[in-house]
C-alpha cells in the first residue's frame, strides 16, 4: 500500500462487506470519516488513494463523493479537486432553525397528553445521560442523546416531522462532534432534564422554552468556536452579526430557565 492510501489508515477495506452496495458502503465509510472529523473540514481528498484502501474501483468512490457533496459534506472543483467541506455557519443556523421551530412545538404538544409509557421513556433516558456524562463517556452519551429526541418524535407520530427533523439533525452532525466535551455533556443533560421536568408538570410552555434555550445554547457555543478556529468555517465572516443576532433573544433565555 502506497503512503497516501496509508493516510486513509483509518478507514477499512469494504469491499469484502455484504452489507449494501459497494457505493452505499463508501459513503457510509466516507460520511462517518468527515462527521467524526477524521477528515477535517477542508481536508483535499485522493481518489486514488481512496480507491486503494477501501478495496474498490473509481466508479463507487466518485459516486459516493456526489452524494456527499449534495450532502453538503464534500465540495468538488473540476480544476481543483476534492475537499472536505468547510462548515457554513449559514446552513447550521438554518438546520438549528428548523430543529428549534420544530422541535420545541413538539414537546409543547405532546405535554398536553403526555403518555405514561413516553415519559417513562425519558426519564430512564436522563438517568442514563447522567450517568455517561458522569463517567466521561462519550460515545454512550451521543447515543442517548439522539435516543432523547428520538423519544419525542416517535411518540408525536408525525412522520414528516421526524423526517425533516432527522435531515436537520444530520447536518449538524460535524458540530456535535466539535462540541463535545465532558462539559457540553454535562450542559447537555441538564438542559434535557429541564425539558423532562417541564413535560412531568404537563407545562408545554415550559417546554418548548427549555428546548430553545437547548438549541440555542449550542449555536452560542459555535460562534465562539468560530471565533477561535476561523479557518474550519467557510463564512465565518458572517459571525459577528450572527452573535450579534443571538444576543437579541433575552427573552427566551429567561422562560428556560
Amino acid at each position: 500500500m502506497n503512503v497516501k492510501a496509508e493516510s486513509y489508515a483509518f478507514l477499512g477495506d469494504v469491499s469484502a462487506s455484504a452489507r449494501g452496495g459497494t457505493t452505499a458502503r463508501v459513503v457510509s465509510a466516507l460520511r462517518e470519516a468527515i462527521v467524526s472529523l477524521e477528515l477535517l473540514p477542508g481536508t483535499p481528498i485522493d481518489k486514488a488513494a481512496l480507491c486503494e484502501r477501501l478495496g474498490v474501483s473509481r466508479f463507487p468512490v466518485s459516486e459516493a463523493l456526489s452524494r456527499l457533496q449534495a450532502e453538503g459534506l464534500v465540495d468538488i472543483r473540476p480544476q481543483s479537486g476534492t475537499t472536505v467541506s468547510l462548515i457554513r455557519l449559514g446552513d447550521v443556523r438554518e438546520n438549528l432553525f428548523m430543529r428549534r421551530a420544530l422541535e420545541a412545538e413538539a414537546v409543547r404538544s405532546l405535554a398536553r397528553n403526555l403518555a405514561p409509557d413516553v415519559l417513562a421513556a425519558l426519564q430512564r433516558n436522563i438517568r442514563y445521560q447522567k450517568a455517561a456524562a458522569g463517567a466521561g463517556d462519550p460515545v454512550g452519551f451521543h447515543k442517548l442523546d439522539l435516543e432523547f429526541h428520538e423519544i419525542i418524535f416517535s411518540a408525536l407520530g408525525f412522520p414528516r416531522a421526524r423526517a425533516a427533523v432527522e435531515s436537520a439533525r444530520l447536518g449538524l452532525d460535524r458540530i456535535r462532534r466539535l462540541l463535545a466535551s465532558k462539559r457540553r455533556h454535562k450542559l447537555t443533560y441538564d438542559e434535557h432534564a429541564k425539558i423532562v421536568t417541564a413535560l412531568e408538570r404537563g407545562d408545554g410552555d415550559a417546554a418548548a422554552s427549555a428546548m430553545i434555550v437547548h438549541l440555542d445554547a449550542v449555536m452560542g457555543e459555535l460562534l465562539s468556536l468560530a471565533e477561535k478556529q476561523p479557518e474550519i468555517f467557510a463564512d465565518r465572516s458572517t459571525q459577528p452579526v450572527r452573535r450579534a443576532a443571538l444576543a437579541a433573544k433575552p427573552q427566551a433565555k429567561k422562560r428556560g430557565t
